[in-house]
């Protein structure tokens, strides 16, 4: 069985207002759950864990009666930083499952069917994939004397989720202490020696963080929809 670990912990600082923007609204539904349905849509077998911060969770229960989101998930408790969101929602999956299991942002709706296909397909593979987009703009590197540089930026990638790996892989790197050089899941795996595979991200997988991504959402959400009508 393959698995994907939906983390849903933001607060909304940068929104602006008090409902955490994984609730925030665009195309009559919260964005949350836009996010749960992509990967719903992906594979109806997919098992979707999905974690919360405990002071959240009566809120979303209290948006899926009123929104009729009947999906099924587990559930799993959202821990004070990420890597133990992650770990919390891994420690759902059973120690002797094989498969593999993708960890995506809660608050990245647009994400392609296709890219979360392509991800799980390449990890089969290589065990350890991340989806990636190009930077098109020019980067500048900081130096300590506060003089900067530019940089080629062909020589980087700006990084996405859903991040997949093989469950037991990933079960193996979260078993590890915590550090601070731990900016994403492929971090984690990569503590451990392995490579990381990248494979091509969409462009409409944006995070949201602002009411600005939210409005970008809503507009790409409205123009998917009219043109499939």
């Amino acid at each position: 069985m393959n698995y994907v670990v939906i983390v849903a912990g933001g607060k909304g600082l940068r929104m602006g207002g008090d409902v955490p923007k994984q609730f925030l609204l665009f195309g009559g539904k919260p964005v949350l759950m836009h996010t749960i349905e992509r990967f719903h849509t992906f594979d109806a077998q997919l098992q979707i864990i999905l974690v919360l911060p405990p002071d959240q969770q009566d809120y979303w229960h209290e948006l899926c009666l009123a929104h009729h989101f009947k999906l099924p998930y587990l559930l799993a408790d959202g821990g004070a930083t990420r890597f133990e969101s992650v770990r919390n929602g891994l420690a759902l999956i059973p120690n002797d499952a094989q498969g593999m299991v993708a960890v995506h942002d809660g608050v990245r709706p647009m994400v392609s069917v296709k890219v979360i296909e392509r991800c799980f397909a390449m990890a089969c593979k290589t065990q350890a994939v991340i989806p990636v987009t190009p930077v098109v703009e020019t980067l500048r590197q900081i130096m300590p004397d506060g003089a900067s540089q530019t940089v080629n930026r062909d020589a980087y990638r700006l990084v996405q989720t859903p991040q997949t790996f093989d469950l037991q892989l990933l079960k193996q790197a979260y078993q590890q202490p915590y550090s601070t050089a731990f900016t994403d899941d492929a971090s984690v795996v990569e503590a451990l020696g392995m490579q990381i595979t990248m494979v091509e991200g969409n462009k409409e997988n944006i995070k949201i963080t602002t009411p600005f991504d939210l409005d970008v959402c809503e507009r790409l959400w409205i123009s998917t929809h009219s043109a499939a009508q």
